[in-house]
């Protein structure tokens, strides 16, 4: 089997966010006490990705669409862009950059598959209006994102994708042989996770916000700041630990700073 017979996948970093780490994980070890009321608050680094596919029957997939070029306006009335600015990001970084640096238009893209709506993974989404794009959501996450009136609701930014043709999902769904979405709610009401089976590398499991580090994957699993539904997460994690173990698979955490300077990512970088 040569290469051209492959998965090709490819990590890209979009631009790294700092947070309190309590956003990410719920740490008794980190908060204030009695005896030490003042106790330093932890910011962190918080990375984001995507990853593009070369599917071997010729389809193109993108997981995630990144943080946008105009974060501090786009989220300022949301008021989390003092909670987690875009502060940590180069020019060839962006979204549009990283396009551009794989030959590609955004129209070229057979498959963007967002893993939930949220400001920092679905912000470039309108890149893909009226490309002809087949774009996938959980069925939950798109009735949930559409539920509430005005500007946001938290870190949902009805703008980022409204007016999208969103195609939605509602069990585990293999969107091409080897490319498969699974629910794994709780951080939003229809978060996704992905797994790839790659020749080479084995299965790789991007868990998007199900998990954003791997202490939070413990065992035992340790909460992060931002759960909508803790018992969904919780059974999640419990869910992706499961896939783990019968496929030996590599999981690549939301956030992780100190795993994606482990990883192979950028253009040409890629995984079989």
């Amino acid at each position: 089997m040569t290469d051209a017979d492959k998965i090709k996948l490819t990590i890209l970093p979009t631009g790294t966010m700092h947070a309190d780490l309590t956003w990410l994980l719920i740490d008794p070890s980190r908060m204030a006490t009695r005896t030490q009321p003042e106790r330093l608050k932890d910011w962190v680094p918080v990375p984001t990705h995507v990853v593009y596919i070369e599917h071997p029957d010729g389809k193109k997939l993108l997981w995630d669409a990144g943080v946008p070029r105009d974060w501090e306006k786009r989220w300022g009335p949301t008021g989390l862009d003092q909670f987690f600015p875009v502060d940590e990001v180069t020019e060839d970084m962006w979204l549009d950059s990283r396009l551009t640096q794989l030959g590609l238009e955004p129209g070229d893209i057979d498959y963007l598959l967002l893993s939930h709506l949220h400001m920092d993974h679905a912000a470039n989404a309108q890149l893909w209006r009226e490309t002809g794009t087949t774009i996938i959501v959980d069925e939950a996450e798109k009735e949930g994102a559409f539920s509430f009136d005005g500007y946001n609701k938290g870190a949902h930014i009805k703008s980022d994708y409204d007016g999208l043709e969103l195609d939605t999902i509602d069990a585990d769904t293999e969107v091409l042989p080897g490319v498969t979405l699974l629910r794994t709610p709780g951080h939003t009401w229809g978060t996704l996770s992905l797994k790839v089976d790659l020749a080479d590398s084995g299965t790789m499991l991007f868990t998007s916000d199900s998990l954003y580090l791997k202490e939070s994957y413990g065992p035992p699993p340790i909460a992060a700041g931002i759960v909508y539904d803790t018992v969904a997460w919780f059974e999640s994690v419990e869910r992706i630990r499961q896939v783990e173990q019968e496929t030996n698979a590599t999981v690549v955490f939301g956030h992780s700073a100190d795993q994606m300077a482990e990883l192979k990512t950028g253009p040409g970088n890629y995984y079989t």
